[in-house]
C-alpha cells in the first residue's frame, strides 16, 4: 500500500492543514507537471505522468478528513475498518431528518417530472425553490455538526502527537519492569486513539454520504 504521508513528506497524523498541504504537493510536482517534460523523451515523460498522478491521488486522499483518516487506520492497522450499518445514536435525529427530507423532495421531484405544462413546470419550478431552501437550512445543520467533527479531530490529533513524541525508538527494548509498564501504556493509549479515529472516519463518512444526497437534490430542483 502506497503511503500518502510519506510521499507528500508529512508526518502521519490524524490532522493536517489544507492549505499548507496544497503547498506541499505543489511544491513536490512542480517538476513533474507534463508542461515541464513535455521535450523530454518518452520514458521519462511516462514516468513523470506517473509521479505526478501518485502525488496528486495521494493530496486528494489527506486533503480530505474521511479518506484521510481511513488511509491512516489502513496504515496503522493493516486493514480498512469493518462495514457498520448502524447509525450511532449521536447522529439519530440527523439521519431521520435528513431521511424523510430527501424522500419527501424525491416525492416533488416525481411528481414534478409528470407536469407536461410549460406553464405548470415554472410553477412547479417555483415551488421547487422553496424545496431548495429546506435542503439548503439541512445542510446549514449538518455543517454544524461537520464544525464539531473537525474540533474533535483537531482535539484527537493533539493526543496522537503526544503519543508520538513518547514513544520509544523500534530499537530499544527496556529491561526495567517500569519502563516495560509505561511502554504498555502508551500502546493502550494508541489504542484508544486509533479507536476514536475510526469513530471520527465513520461520523465524517455519514456527514459526507449525507451532504452529498442534499446536494443531488437541490441540483435537481434548479434544473
Amino acid at each position: 500500500m502506497t503511503d500518502c504521508f510519506a510521499l507528500l513528506s508529512e508526518t502521519r497524523r490524524p490532522w493536517l492543514e489544507a492549505a499548507a498541504l496544497k503547498q506541499k504537493f505543489l511544491a513536490l510536482s512542480a517538476s513533474l507537471h507534463p508542461d515541464k517534460v513535455h521535450s523530454a523523451g518518452a520514458a521519462a515523460r511516462s514516468g513523470a505522468a506517473k509521479s505526478f498522478a501518485e502525488l496528486n491521488a495521494a493530496h486528494q486522499c489527506l486533503a480530505e478528513p474521511k479518506s484521510r483518516l481511513l488511509h491512516l487506520l489502513e496504515l496503522e492497522l493493516g486493514a480498512k475498518p469493518k462495514d457498520i450499518q448502524e447509525i450511532p445514536a449521536a447522529l439519530a435525529d440527523q439521519f431521520a431528518e435528513v431521511a424523510i427530507t430527501c424522500r419527501n423532495a424525491d416525492q416533488f421531484l416525481a411528481e414534478k417530472s409528470r407536469v407536461t405544462s410549460p406553464l405548470l413546470q415554472v410553477q412547479w419550478f417555483e415551488r421547487g425553490q422553496g424545496w431548495v431552501e429546506k435542503l439548503q437550512a439541512l445542510q446549514q445543520k449538518l455543517n454544524g455538526l461537520h464544525g464539531r467533527l473537525l474540533a474533535a479531530l483537531k482535539t484527537l490529533d493533539g493526543r496522537w502527537m503526544q503519543a508520538e513524541a513518547v514513544r520509544l525508538p523500534a530499537e530499544t527494548k527496556p529491561s526495567l519492569t517500569a519502563q516495560n509498564a509505561g511502554s504498555t501504556a502508551e500502546a493502550g493509549t494508541r489504542r484508544e486513539i486509533l479507536a476514536e479515529a475510526e469513530k471520527l472516519y465513520r461520523l465524517f463518512a455519514y456527514f459526507n454520504r449525507w451532504s452529498g444526497q442534499i446536494q443531488e437534490r437541490i441540483v435537481q430542483l434548479s434544473i
